[in-house]
């Protein structure tokens, strides 16, 4: 009987030390969560267009999970997951000419797109995280409108919640 109540309370208290150590979300857990692959492409994007590096990396992590193949129903593609149309206009913006749908693959080319426009977005709300990610996800002219979805505000929330597990799991991403 007193094996049985040791065994209970040895139990218990692994119990409360795995939960400790969820609840504290230390470092390598939050690594283990939220992988950071291409790493020197999210840095070099995120400095050249004036973005945390942070946020960067969570938006490709809501949007693609870091897969550089990722597609949706809506067409969008890639680690950005930018639709062609969306893509052709920055491509068009920034100096491309030749634009093509493999771009959208390339994990260099999806990314700096995605910085421009996630920039791009942050400009125009006048650096409201919350607005330009919003737009990223539900479109512009529906958060210019005043109209954000239900769904809209859980990817900004989720955003948000990536964008400061990214901060604390990797301090190299810290500006």
């Amino acid at each position: 009987m007193r094996v049985l109540a040791l065994l209970a309370l040895v139990a218990a208290g692994l119990g409360v030390a795995v939960a400790a150590v969820l609840s504290a979300k230390p470092d390598w857990y939050l690594r283990t969560r939220y992988p950071l692959k291409y790493e020197a492409i999210v840095e070099g994007h995120a400095h050249n267009y004036r973005l945390e590096p942070s946020l960067l990396a969570a938006v490709i992590f809501q949007e693609s999970k870091f897969d550089a193949r990722a597609g949706s129903k809506a067409g969008a593609i890639g680690l950005m997951q930018l639709t062609p149309p969306t893509a052709r206009g920055i491509a068009l913006r920034t100096g491309g000419t030749k634009f093509q749908l493999s771009d959208l693959y390339d994990p260099e080319l999806n990314v700096r797109y995605g910085a421009w426009y996630l920039r791009h977005l942050l400009d125009a709300f006048d650096g409201d995280v919350r607005k330009a990610l919003a737009a990223y996800n539900g479109g512009r002219g529906n958060v210019e409108r005043g109209v954000v979805f239900a769904e809209t505000r859980e990817y900004v929330e989720r955003v948000l919640t990536a964008r400061d597990a990214y901060r604390k799991a990797y301090p190299q991403l810290r500006r």
